[in-house]
């Protein structure tokens, strides 16, 4: 933990030397989603292996950039680019961005993904605003030692994606005219996709989406305290009954074609979070 906890001190230190302003609102996007956000004014743009300790992504469509300037005129913080778990990487490595922004003072973090959607009533590149998750990677970024200034022991799960901030963005989707459907991420490993057998449990057991990445984000964010929004992209349909094989090329299309709805959708969000309308 200790080596961890300097790690991400010097992360700290190198980004606001080069930020020169607070940033509360931080942005991680997924598979295909790298231009779902922006672009920024005033941007900084740092590659991943520049960054004191970062990880570096080795994902197909994962561009591997920290971004930072001002979004609708309020500053945020873009990672081009996540870490899974399915790279190797172990928990707290794949959190680590996380920490850091937790260091920097980050309050609302937004997290977006690529997912296989489940239920009938979505179709391909619909948006869901996650409201809640089940992790099955049998990982955890809090195992081990805790640290009482990154958070307490035992976080309390029960409004893991903020409610306020789930009300925001399906207020700011009615805005635009952009139907948002809503519904609960199931978190794999990955990297191999999910089997009919598989979907028909994750379906029994109360999943609407499924996918490889956010829940180690998310447990890390909010036991730093963060309020997160999740929000997936619906890149291709699992039915058992009627399997279709999915391709990472199918996947990465549908999510680039999405990524401009999703990044006007971002866009008013991050608006209204910092004109306060978040209750």
């Amino acid at each position: 933990m200790n080596d961890l906890k300097d790690n991400v001190r010097e992360a700290t230190a190198f980004l606001k030397s080069k930020l020169g302003r607070p940033i509360e609102t931080g942005v991680i996007t997924g598979t295909g989603l790298g231009d779902a956000v922006g672009p920024l004014d005033d941007a900084l743009v740092l590659n991943y292996a520049d960054i004191p300790h970062f990880p570096v992504s080795t994902v197909v469509s994962h561009s591997g950039r920290l971004m930072a300037g001002t979004l609708t005129g309020h500053p945020v913080m873009v990672m081009q680019g996540r870490f899974h778990l399915y790279e190797g990487y172990g928990p707290r490595t794949v959190t680590f961005p996380v920490r850091v922004m937790q260091a920097l003072g980050v309050r609302h973090l937004i997290l977006s993904n690529a997912a296989g959607g489940m239920n009938p009533a979505f179709r391909q590149g619909d948006l869901m605003v996650i409201r809640d998750h089940i992790n099955l990677t049998g990982e955890n970024p809090l195992v081990g030692p805790n640290d009482d200034e990154w958070g307490p022991r035992f976080p309390d799960m029960t409004a893991t994606y903020n409610r306020s901030l789930i009300q925001l963005s399906r207020r700011a989707a009615d805005g635009l005219g952009i139907p948002l459907k809503s519904g609960v991420y199931a978190g794999l490993k990955g990297p191999s996709l999910e089997t009919p057998a598989e979907i028909r449990y994750l379906k029994t057991i109360g999943a609407d989406a499924v996918g490889f990445s956010t829940v180690m984000e998310t447990i890390a964010a909010v036991h730093a305290g963060m309020q997160v929004l999740g929000l997936s992209t619906i890149t291709n349909i699992n039915d058992p009954d009627r399997p279709v094989p999915a391709s990472v090329e199918k996947i990465v299309a549908v999510a680039n074609q999405a990524a401009p709805v999703l990044n006007r959708l971002i866009e008013a969000v991050v608006a209204q979070i910092h004109t306060g309308a978040l209750s």
